[in-house]
């Protein structure tokens, strides 16, 4: 059978915005349980306890060779002047306008051998530029638990809160090793060697050490969850499903899904001819009240993402030369938006109660995410000043949120603007959206820090 591309399913498509805004694809799901206890619960235990999230949904990718250094810093916008083996980073990818490509965590796992770990956008354009490139560099592939047609080789556990350390070193046994921020360590936990990359993913403030991601051979993943499990009984752990796992970016801020720079323009077009039609870039879906033709409207820089401290200008990289134009140049912030909250009561109450003719989206409790790619116009002054993005509700917040890309003069701590909820397009193109709903202004305030 004929290899079929991401390029052949846009022209199928009859272009890449009509593609995405078409797809049936909803919200990235996760393959764990709903819940354990219930997502309220859940979200409060990584802000007073911990919480225990397993990560069969992320895919690894492992690149091991001499010219492993040279290939992630000539594609990545980070420094890798101390990046070494035990060390990790938020990897972060542009193409060579400097549009935002993706991003993933990147484990230092040897002097040659590195994996990147997360989504596939970030991974796959590391993969295409190391074949294209004629890198000395092997490649080898973990699937995620979504699309994988037979074991994985690795679990991946986060165990997240303030009391998370205290349960992992009941489980080891004895106190950790003193592990850096952003560093790998390596202990047992039930006689079974595991290492840990010291970070946060749920962004508590004023503490650093929030939390490890643990990762050892899947085979003995079972026996080291029920240590965990069991050492975190006299400590509040809760195990974490899909619902609250969906929610925690809206308190650390990461955006996770936007619409990278590949679907147009030459520059990416062989790209755009090596990606397979059935793989993520293809099936991801575009929703949301923000509508343009253009689809470098809705592309962002990694500045406009808050990767600014990210970006190094000490070596060459794709899109180095745009990023270094545009560092001075205007651009939208990211910010978090809480939403009114009696704006989003009647918003709920309609949905469900209104007139049928006027019934607004229904506004899905705690995560309203519907589409891969989630766009919602932000007004100010009658004009679009931004876009919200990942939508939901958190009981450490106590109130509904999203995060924002947001014209730099409107980035202010106060700032009064407009979410408008819906999706006009939607309902025509994709089964997902219901037919009938009206779109709906509501009232957010910007804050420039999270709201946790």
């Amino acid at each position: 059978m004929a290899f079929v591309s991401l390029e052949d399913e846009i022209n199928r498509a009859g272009g890449a915005l009509r593609m995405l805004r078409s797809t049936h694809a909803g919200a990235h799901p996760f393959p764990i349980p709903p819940q354990f206890t219930t997502w309220q619960d859940e979200q409060k235990s990584w802000q007073q306890t911990a919480v225990l999230f397993e990560m069969r949904h992320m895919t690894d990718v492992y690149f091991e060779g001499p010219d492993v250094r040279r290939l992630l810093s000539d594609v990545a916008v980070n420094s890798f002047a101390t990046f070494g083996p035990m060390k990790a980073k938020q990897l972060v990818v542009a193409n060579e306008a400097g549009q935002y490509v993706g991003d993933a965590i990147l484990f230092g796992l040897g002097e040659e051998k590195v994996s990147l770990v997360g989504g596939t956008a970030a991974a796959n354009w590391v993969s295409f530029q190391a074949e294209r490139g004629g890198y000395d560099v092997a490649i080898s592939r973990d699937e995620n638990a979504l699309v994988n047609k037979g074991r994985r080789l690795v679990f991946r556990y986060q165990v997240q809160g303030p009391r998370a350390l205290d349960i992992v070193s009941a489980a080891h046994g004895a106190p950790l090793p003193r592990i850096k921020f952003f560093n790998i360590g390596a202990f047992d936990i039930a006689g079974i060697r595991v290492h840990a990359l010291n970070h946060t993913m749920v962004g508590i403030p004023g503490q650093e050490r929030t939390g490890l991601e643990i990762w050892g051979p899947v085979e003995s993943g079972p026996q080291v969850l029920e240590a965990l499990l069991a050492a975190g009984e006299q400590y509040g752990l809760r195990q974490g499903g899909a619902i609250a796992y969906s929610t925690t970016a809206l308190e650390s801020g990461w955006f996770g899904l936007v619409v990278p720079g590949i679907y147009a323009g030459d520059a990416t077009e062989a790209y755009r001819r090596w990606l397979p039609a059935g793989g993520f870039e293809a099936g991801a879906s575009l929703g949301g009240s923000f509508v343009s033709e253009d689809i470098n409207d809705y592309v962002p820089t990694p500045y406009e993402l808050g990767y600014a401290n990210i970006v190094k200008f000490d070596h060459d990289f794709i899109g180095a030369d745009a990023l270094r134009r545009s560092k001075k140049e205007p651009h939208r912030r990211k910010v978090w938006l809480r939403w009114n909250r009696e704006d989003v009561t009647r918003l709920l109450g309609d949905s469900l109660y209104g007139p049928e003719q006027d019934r607004p989206r229904y506004l899905q409790i705690p995560y309203a995410v519907y589409a891969t790619y989630q766009y919602d116009a932000i007004m100010h002054g009658g004009r679009v000043v931004g876009i919200s993005n990942r939508t939901g509700y958190t009981v450490n917040v106590g109130a509904w949120s999203s995060l924002c890309m947001i014209d730099e003069e409107l980035a202010v701590d106060g700032t009064e603007v407009t979410v408008l909820w819906g999706d006009p397009q939607g309902p025509s193109l994709r089964p997902t959206v219901e037919t009938a709903h009206t779109l709906r202004e509501i009232r957010a305030v910007v804050s420039t820090r999270p709201l946790a």
